[in-house]
């Protein structure tokens, strides 16, 4: 059986739907990185044109939004919101910048996927040390290892995946 948007649940995307905004850290303050990653399916296999979205605070712990009580502080040349979408490997690379710790939290990235099959969007969030933080709290301390980027050594890079079910499943967030 071919499988086509008639049988399978969307999203669909087009290919150059993510492109342009993969690029994060062009213009910002603070020290330059990459998280990648794969999306990735139960029994392993790769979520192809998915698409994952990002939000953070700038290195200085600024969400670039009204509700932050730093907001008129936050890094102008730092939007803080990317997106990317897999490729047919299900790997994803966004450039960004090594997020500052908000009040009360340890540096993280909130993530949110889209993928074919899904009936709603996935949220959960990347840290990037097991620093203590209220969310990575509520996580059960066997689980909490999934949602910390592993760093390639001698890079900025961080390798973060997303496992949308089965045994190693990313803890996800209810939204």
């Amino acid at each position: 059986m071919i499988v086509s948007p008639f049988c399978t649940i969307g999203p669909f995307f087009p290919f150059e739907f993510a492109d342009e905004l993969s690029d994060m850290a062009e213009h910002a303050i603070g020290t330059p990185i990459i998280v990648t990653g794969r999306v990735l399916e139960e029994g392993l296999g790769p979520t192809r044109n998915s698409i994952v979205e990002f939000w953070q605070p700038d290195s200085n712990g600024i969400f670039r939004h009204p509700l932050d009580p730093r907001f008129a502080e936050a890094d102008p040349g730092f939007p803080g919101f990317g997106r990317a979408r897999t490729d047919h490997d299900g790997w994803y690379r966004i450039r960004t910048v090594l997020p500052g710790a908000p009040v009360g939290r340890a540096p993280h990235i909130n993530v949110m996927v889209l993928a074919i099959g899904l009936t709603r969007r996935l949220v959960t969030t990347v840290f990037f040390s097991d620093a203590p933080d209220p969310v990575l709290e509520c996580v059960p301390p066997a689980l909490r290892s999934r949602l910390i980027a592993g760093k390639h050594p001698d890079t900025e890079t961080y390798r973060f995946d997303l496992i949308l079910r089965g045994e190693n499943e990313t803890p996800f967030f209810a939204d």
